[in-house]
């Protein structure tokens, strides 16, 4: 089986060796995939918890917050998939504990990692399966625990096309944590035995969020003048940001004092973002390259946030927040950041990967989901009128985070019966 499956895992590791070289997705992390670890670690079985990207890795954050709780003299090893992921995770990490990446799914690489970091336990967040890995916890009785899990449609479209090498593997899995009953019907019928599976909810909703903070510089580096407003546009994708400029133009006309900021979801594209904010009329301004003090007779300027981590404090002093990956088609991202804040949240028609809390704050009026670049100016347009449409979406959004909240401690109990 490991042969096999080493083997599949090769010639797809082939194939995607350009692909990977053109997006520049070598950086000094890749070492790590391949199974090197800093020497002399001495973690003394540790708590191993995975998180492939951003999302996922803020996602634990609160988890992780409650086992340091419950577990005072564990260190935990942090792994990601992506370079944004890590650098999230090096945040929530403390002295003693690994930010690292996750090793390549060759089984001699995985028992050669397994091998150094001896954890106690493994915690995945999320649903990515990787058989090397779980066999080899499996075999070494290892506890598996995935939380915060959900099936997809397309992996589950995916799990079904080889289902019958993917149930054995699920199995090996000691319990799932997921976000809803369809994650777990969807679970069952992939094989997966019942007493394995319970609905946690989902740990998205235990965001947290500095509200006592003094925002007040990050409105100074703009340079924003008493009267002006901040429109934010987070997590873009190609193609959203003409989008969003052209309704922004629109806006300008009605709303002089509004100011735009962009913040791709890759900072790395704010290059190609500069030169469609001149194409569009206005004058591109990196976030990197201001000032404490920003200079406030920029004429025209657009704010391009080209860098990780700062994004919050920006959700904290906007007026009106889009949540990018929804007007392309690459499923959005998480709106519950800005609602915790208690701004209204605007998103395009593409949200599936965020269904369930789209579908969610759409039902109770909570969002407002714009169609095209007319109904991203004209929804705009609205929470800006002075009505209390703002007002009523920030309230409604707020309480259904409350409502939702508690599924990284129902997770944590679960946690506590796989390592006493």
């Amino acid at each position: 089986m490991f042969i096999i499956y080493d083997l599949i895992f090769l010639v797809i590791s082939i194939v995607y060796l350009p692909i990977y070289l053109l997006r520049g997705k070598f950086h000094r992390g890749f070492w790590a995939r391949l199974g090197v670890l800093p020497k002399g670690l001495a973690l003394d079985q540790p708590i191993w918890i995975h998180a492939v990207s951003v999302g996922e890795t803020q996602a634990v954050k609160v988890l992780i917050e409650e086992l340091r709780k419950a577990y005072p003299a564990k260190k935990f090893v942090i792994s990601t998939v992506t370079a944004t992921g890590n650098k999230i995770a090096k945040t929530i990490a403390r002295d003693g504990d690994l930010v690292t990446y996750l090793p390549l799914d060759f089984s001699f690489i995985i028992r050669n990692v397994i091998n150094k970091v001896r954890p106690k336990v493994f915690i995945l967040a999320e649903t990515e399966i990787w058989p090397n890995l779980i066999s080899c916890l499996y075999k070494k009785n290892i506890p598996i625990l995935v939380v915060n899990g959900r099936i997809s449609d397309r992996s589950l479209g995916g799990y079904r096309l080889v289902r019958f090498l993917a149930k054995p593997i699920l199995n090996k899995v000691n319990f799932f944590c997921l976000q809803t009953e369809r994650d777990a019907e969807r679970l069952r019928s992939l094989g997966v035995a019942p007493d394995k599976i319970k609905v946690t909810g989902n740990m998205k909703f235990d965001i947290t969020v500095d509200t006592e903070k003094d925002y007040a510089a990050y409105k100074l580096k703009l340079g924003l003048l008493p009267g002006e407003k901040l429109f934010v546009a987070g997590s873009t994708h190609p193609q959203e940001e003409e989008i969003i400029l052209g309704a922004y133009q629109e806006l300008c006309l009605t709303y002089p004092e509004l100011k735009l900021l962009i913040a791709p979801r890759h900072p790395e594209r704010a290059k190609g973002i500069e030169n469609l904010v001149s194409s569009a009329g206005f004058r591109p301004v990196l976030a990197s390259q201001l000032p404490l003090a920003a200079c406030n007779c920029i004429a025209r300027p657009v704010f391009i946030l080209d860098s990780i981590g700062e994004l919050l404090n920006y959700y904290a002093i906007a007026e009106v927040i889009f949540i990018g990956g929804s007007l392309a088609k690459t499923g959005g991202h998480n709106i519950l950041e800005p609602v915790a804040f208690g701004k209204p949240v605007l998103f395009g028609p593409y949200m599936f990967n965020f269904k369930d809390i789209a579908g969610l704050f759409l039902n109770h009026q909570a969002a407002i989901s714009v169609q095209d670049q007319a109904g991203l100016e004209q929804a705009v347009k609205d929470l800006l009128s002075g009505s209390s449409l703002g007002r009523e979406l920030s309230r409604r959004a707020k309480e259904l985070l409350e409502s939702n909240r508690g599924s990284s401690r129902r997770n944590l109990e679960v946690i506590k019966r796989l390592l006493p």
